[in-house]
């Protein structure tokens, strides 16, 4: 009785050390989190991140956000952008390769106005400035590659139409564009 105790107890120990063996092997590629900064804003005077949550094998979620620091090369009255996007992988990997992208964005900008004011001898020179919002649905489409050490390159473009249409604006920002080659880390 007493040997078929001691059997079963060690045959339970092997057992549950193998499949704690198994469990410690773990896919590098199957890892649910990433961070990622969009290489080609940095080189025209913009900084885009974003982080980015696996679901599964063939789909993630995520948030990416733009913050101009250069008005020189960054020739624009955007203030930032938010924009949260769903993803759909068509990979043989976890959550790689090919994917369609469903995204929504939240802009803000200003509106410079310029005009002159008084008569033709005392002329003077009025600037206004409005901040406005819009909010944009779009989709698009990229690619993304992930090495062995947890890199992520990805490769990615979309267009968006603007929802909100701001009567008061003098600018026409009816479409918004994603793209860009975000450089990250998987973990």
């Amino acid at each position: 009785m007493k040997n078929s105790l001691l059997c079963i107890a060690c045959m339970f120990f092997f057992i549950s050390g193998a499949f704690a063996q198994n469990d410690s092997i773990q896919d590098p590629y199957k890892k649910d989190n990433e961070i990622k900064i969009n290489a080609v804003f940095l080189l025209v005077g913009a900084f885009e991140a974003s982080y980015e949550r696996n679901l599964s094998e063939t789909s993630s979620v995520g948030i990416s956000m733009l913050i101009p620091f250069d008005e020189e090369n960054f020739d624009t009255d955007l203030n930032y952008y938010v924009s949260p996007y769903y993803r759909i992988f068509f990979g043989k990997k976890y959550a790689s390769g090919f994917f369609l992208e469903g995204f929504g964005m939240v802009s803000s900008y200003d509106d410079r106005n310029s005009f002159f004011t008084g008569n033709e001898f005392d002329p003077t020179l009025v600037t206004t400035e409005e901040t406005f919002t819009n909010v944009a649905l779009g989709f698009g489409l990229g690619g993304k590659w992930v090495i062995k050490n947890g890199f992520v390159f990805e490769l990615t473009s979309g267009i968006g139409r603007n929802i909100i249409n701001n009567s008061r604006d003098n600018q026409d920002f009816q479409f918004v564009g994603k793209f860009g080659f975000n450089l990250g880390y998987r973990f």
